[in-house]
């Protein structure tokens, strides 16, 4: 039985003018070189290039001044290398410098696509029928590197979606890492990741049960010095350096906007992207809510599940999946406990459904295969593509399947709402598959999501079309239960 779907006329298409200002350095010598260069200038010249580079970017970045003074005081260490007492150094030679170690980086200029969509946490001046919702996206620009990036809206009663208009300048969150490690629990992180025990050892055996980040972030970065390290020695040390970053706090400013809130790549884990965040709801037995998101951290040659978590889109809390179902890509976080337990999808060997109980948000083990391959359009893998609904009929999974040529559709599955490795009902066709008009982008042939929301009986289906773009379908769901279940 087909399900027709309404698309939406909406269109989320990359904006190259969306820019962050980034730490940049060129590595310790040219920056010597270059700091000699800028120690020659005359506190003329040194104003007159200062206000050159403020009259062409302050009007581009909050408070740009500060960031200066920050980027500068990050090279320090090599200023007083070069014989220069930091604080002789007047306020205007500390901008000129850092303004050397800053670069606008175009946080969307390649792609703005794989979408989820949630309820926000504030549902109060609004008509009959709506919806105030938050969309996540992930933002993709130069060396392919992507954030996280958020969109305001409200769902009227018709399904159609009003917008809030974008802030003007983008913030980046201030940073706090975790201080106090567990031992046994790193360690177990450190065996799924495949690090050899033999560059591991002799460092762990070294530190307390509980350790702090900078004594072990200060002992790898020591050992990192040593110039007679192997290649495998290097990678298994980084790697480790990699996993302690990987816990962190973030902070972002209380007068900034949603839309100007970007979660960029910070831990080594990440430094290639943020991946394919799934955002969703969740329910505690109490009431409470609280949002998590799941999402895969890359630095070019390794992928890390991470887990998100906020109370209020203002402070994130990241920490790292482990357990021998958090690997690979695609886990999914149910919106509430089931029997007692948190539950997760997910796709450990790259083409099938899994589902997994734990007892913690950040621990996952035991994953149990509830759903193969079974049309041709889905041969290749099946996933999902975001978190699980709850409905009155079932768990309802938007899936997407790989087919021929690397297409990518998306499905939907029902499952039990007690049991959910029980499969009720599957669509044999796809709900959305690329039309022509979709085919072509960053990555050919692609119709995928994050997460959806029900509302108003209907589903909300954000997508990305080709890997370049997202918009948004609507989906009956009186016609999709009536095709889940025959």
């Amino acid at each position: 039985m087909r399900v027709s779907v309404q698309r939406k006329s909406v269109n989320f298409l990359p904006d190259s003018s969306r820019v962050v200002a980034r730490y940049f350095i060129n590595g310790d010598l040219r920056t010597r070189n270059l700091l000699s260069r800028i120690f020659l200038l005359t506190e003329t010249q040194v104003n007159q290039a200062l206000e050159q580079t403020l009259r062409e970017f302050a009007s581009r970045h909050r408070n740009i001044s500060r960031l200066f003074y920050k980027h500068c005081e990050n090279i320090r260490g090599i200023i007083e290398s070069m014989g220069i007492t930091y604080n002789s150094l007047s306020n205007e030679q500390r901008m000129l410098i850092g303004s050397y170690c800053t670069m606008e980086f175009s946080l969307e200029s390649a792609a703005f696509f794989n979408p989820s969509i949630i309820a926000d946490f504030d549902q109060s001046y609004l008509e009959q029928g709506e919806t105030r919702v938050i969309i996540s996206f992930r933002a993709t620009g130069e060396g392919h590197i992507s954030s996280l990036v958020f969109r305001r809206a409200i769902l009227d009663a018709n399904n159609n979606l009003h917008l809030y208009k974008i802030g003007d300048y983008i913030d980046k969150a201030e940073i706090s890492h975790k201080q106090l490690y567990n031992k046994k629990r790193f360690i177990k992180r450190l065996k799924e990741m495949h690090i050899e025990e033999e560059y591991t050892k002799s460092i762990m055996d070294s530190l307390p049960d509980r350790f702090e980040y900078y004594v072990l972030k200060n002992a790898i970065s020591n050992l990192l010095q040593d110039q007679e390290l192997s290649a495998s020695q290097r990678v298994a040390f980084e790697e480790i350096t990699w996993l302690v970053d990987s816990f962190y706090d973030i902070q972002f400013h209380k007068d900034s906007d949603l839309t100007e809130r970007v979660i960029f790549p910070i831990s080594e884990s990440e430094s290639n992207g943020i991946e394919d965040a799934r955002f969703v709801r969740f329910v505690e037995d109490d009431g409470s809510t609280k949002v998590y998101a799941t999402y895969t951290a890359y630095n070019g040659h390794t992928i890390l599940p991470k887990l998100i978590s906020t109370d209020d889109f203002y402070t994130f809390r990241i920490m790292p999946l482990h357990g021998n179902g958090a690997q690979g890509k695609n886990l999914a976080l149910f919106p509430k406990k089931i029997n007692g337990k948190y539950a997760m999808l997910s796709r450990v060997d790259g083409v099938n459904n899994y589902l997994m109980y734990s007892d913690r948000t950040t621990l996952w083990n035991n994953p149990q295969l509830i759903q193969e391959p079974k049309f041709t359009w889905e041969f290749t893998q099946i996933g999902n593509c975001g978190s699980p609904l709850w409905t009155e009929k079932g768990w309802l999974i938007i899936t997407h399947g790989v087919g021929p040529m690397r297409r990518y559709c998306i499905g939907a599955s029902l499952f039990d709402l007690d049991d959910p490795s029980k499969e009720i009902g599957r669509l044999e066709e796809p709900l959305l598959m690329p039309l022509e008009e979709e085919r072509n982008g960053y990555v050919p042939n692609v119709v995928y999501s994050c997460g959806s929301i029900i509302h108003n009986n209907s589903l909300i289906l954000p997508y990305a079309v080709s890997d370049y773009s997202s918009t948004y379908a609507v989906v009956a769901m009186e016609e999709l239960f009536a095709a889940l279940i025959n």
